[in-house]
């Protein structure tokens, strides 16, 4: 009986290591100096996310386009979160920006390639192991 409450609580605590592995600490990031605000939304709790605050907002400068997510985000921890800009809510066609670098405050991603933010007009933070929508923004035009 003690062998197996100790393997339950190794493999307890063997869990929660992989489940929180995104940086917790705000990097302070912002748009680039003189960009233009283009889209907005904020965003919203997933099936999988908790916690969820803040804005995600496209900037454009001299033709090169960034996402930032603003210092009042926030999000719980997960494991192999990824951010997006996708055509739709839990991301089948979706162009990815790379892992998330914190679950709090300012951060941005560079676009590498041109995105058409009229058919792109979700940015999402997923799960890309689990395939776990953690929260959404629907990027509005302004």
């Amino acid at each position: 009986m003690k062998t197996m409450i100790i393997t339950f609580i190794t493999a307890l605590l063997l869990v929660s290591c992989i489940r929180e592995n995104t940086a917790t600490e705000d990097l302070m990031e912002m748009a680039p100096e003189n960009a233009t605000l283009k889209y907005s939304g904020n965003f919203m709790q997933g099936p999988y996310g908790n916690n969820v605050n803040g804005k995600a907002e496209i900037y454009q400068k001299e033709g090169t386009y960034t996402l930032v997510l603003n210092d009042g985000f926030t999000i719980s921890n997960g494991p192999d979160l990824y951010v997006y800009v996708s055509k739709e809510q839990q991301p089948s066609q979706f162009v990815s920006l790379g892992k998330l670098k914190s679950v709090n405050g300012g951060q941005a991603y560079t676009f590498t390639s041109p995105v058409n933010f009229d058919e792109y007009k979700y940015a999402v933070v997923h799960c890309q192991q689990y395939n776990h929508l953690f929260s959404y923004a629907l990027l509005e035009k302004l």
